[in-house]
């Protein structure tokens, strides 16, 4: 259920017509309404037009790819998307992440955990939406590391050494919870758990991609590898 008490709206993009059908009878069974498009090119029209709380997006897809259809639709919109994808590759997923998906899932899959990450996804987008609206703007907040790192979470700047660094959403997101937690050791599942916003069952080498860009765009010594564990910041 959406704020407003009616029921919540996805969209299914999805050319496969057995996992298109499948989804959207567990869905509707979930008492969710549903929409579907079976192309890249209708499936942009129909998010951008729908009025959609959330949309299940597959990557591989004729007119457009999953990934053109979401870069696209971030330019218009914030609505929450959930990639489904065939593909193990690493890079593919980050791919997305970086440019705006809030999960993704990987084929086959249980239909049990995308249901359960469609409802963490619309709880926090419900909880984000309630708290933009009666939050008072809160002043500039500050994070430091003595290796020369300094981030405003309110605005996002983030610079190393006096030198403002361009960091991605979610490299913004991971070195934010190593500078709030500075001086522990965090685990790589505890990252993806907060990175994520739930309890995250893949791979957790992910992580380690994220940890290689941010060091590429500062320094080695910014995030320190924790043998056996995982990463810290001193």
């Amino acid at each position: 259920m959406n704020t407003n008490g009616t029921s919540s709206k996805i969209l299914i993009i999805e050319d496969e017509e057995k996992i298109s059908r499948f989804v959207e009878l567990e869905l509707r069974h979930e008492g969710y309404e549903t929409g579907k498009a079976a192309d890249g090119r209708s499936g942009l029209e129909e998010a951008l037009a729908g009025d959609y709380d959330l949309v299940i997006l597959d990557i591989m897809l004729p007119e457009l790819s999953g990934i053109e259809v979401l870069r696209r639709l971030r330019r218009e919109s914030a609505v929450p998307v959930i990639l489904l994808t065939a593909r193990d590759s690493v890079t593919d997923k980050v791919t997305g992440l970086d440019m705006g998906a809030n999960d993704y899932i990987t084929k086959p899959f249980a239909i049990e955990e995308l249901l359960a990450r469609i409802r963490v996804i619309l709880r926090n987008a419900e909880s984000a939406q309630a708290a933009h609206g009666g939050a008072e703007p809160s002043s500039d907040a500050i994070l430091s590391s003595p290796s020369g790192i300094e981030m405003n979470t309110d605005s996002h700047a983030v610079s190393y050494k006096g030198k403002a660094v361009e960091l991605t959403n979610r490299e913004f997101i991971l070195l934010k919870i190593l500078m709030e937690n500075r001086g522990v050791a965090m685990t790589r599942e505890r990252l993806l758990s907060e990175a994520w916003g739930y309890d995250y069952y893949g791979e957790t080498n992910i992580i380690d991609v994220y940890v290689r860009y941010i060091r590429q765009k500062t320094a080695d010594d910014v995030i320190r590898t924790i043998r056996g564990v995982g990463y810290m910041i001193e």
